[in-house]
């Protein structure tokens, strides 16, 4: 299984579905969690209360993550979704963006995302004497998969497999819920089909007919005795 396959399977299985429908900022009219749904919570969204909306307003409003946090996430969050042939990256998703507002509106995530950060620098600057955003590749690669395998991670590593759970939870929810995710997913929502209509020997059972409003306002026709396509 590839890493987009395991991921969607992460998604769609094993995510509890009060968080990936209750992380607020997604944008009703596209349902998709990409930034700008959070960030246009204030006003144009959809289904949202005057009340909610003002909330929304309110927490976009504020900052939590400091710069260098959120460029932690973006790399992280990048590891664990990088772009392919096949679709964009965390970061293309604004999945950073996203976790950000996620912890305002769920403070419950504010303390373990900050210490989980802090021990993630912590342990490089033990190894490498860097943070983590300042390390090579191989070696943010290498922290990143002592933590990533709860099964195969050192008993002192518990507190980073923690952190990483939440933060790869939070992650392939914000992308999933994104249009690059959503695409990505191949999902297309309720879209319209086409439809024959009636058939005729149906209609001619039942002694029914189309009548010519109908035909002209709602149907498509090639031939009066067969219904090709919804308008």
């Amino acid at each position: 299984m590839d890493r987009r396959e395991s991921l969607k399977a992460l998604a769609l299985g094993t995510l509890s579905v009060g968080t990936l429908l209750g992380a607020a900022g997604c944008d009703d009219k596209t349902a998709t969690g990409d930034k700008k749904g959070a960030a246009t919570a204030g006003g144009g969204v959809y289904g949202r209360t005057p009340e909610e909306k003002e909330r929304d307003a309110k927490l976009n409003a504020e900052k939590f993550f400091t710069d260098q946090e959120m460029k932690t996430i973006t790399v992280l969050a990048d590891i664990i979704i990088p772009a392919d042939d096949h679709s964009g990256s965390a970061s293309d998703a604004k999945v950073a963006d996203f976790i950000e507002f996620t912890v305002k509106d769920q403070p419950q995530y504010q303390h373990p995302m900050r210490g989980g950060l802090r021990w993630l620098d912590m342990q490089c600057l033990k190894r490498h004497n860097k943070v983590f955003t300042d390390c090579a590749k191989p070696q943010q690669l290498e922290l990143v998969d002592m933590i990533a395998y709860p099964e195969k991670a050192a008993p002192d590593m518990s507190q980073g497999v923690t952190f990483f759970n939440m933060m790869r939870n939070l992650t392939a929810t914000g992308f999933f819920t994104s249009k690059i995710g959503i695409k990505d997913l191949g999902y297309v929502g309720n879209t319209p089909n086409e439809w024959d209509g009636v058939p005729a020997d149906v209609l001619k059972q039942y002694n029914l007919a189309y009548d010519e409003k109908t035909l002209a306002q709602c149907l498509k026709i090639e031939d009066r005795n067969k219904i090709m396509t919804w308008d």
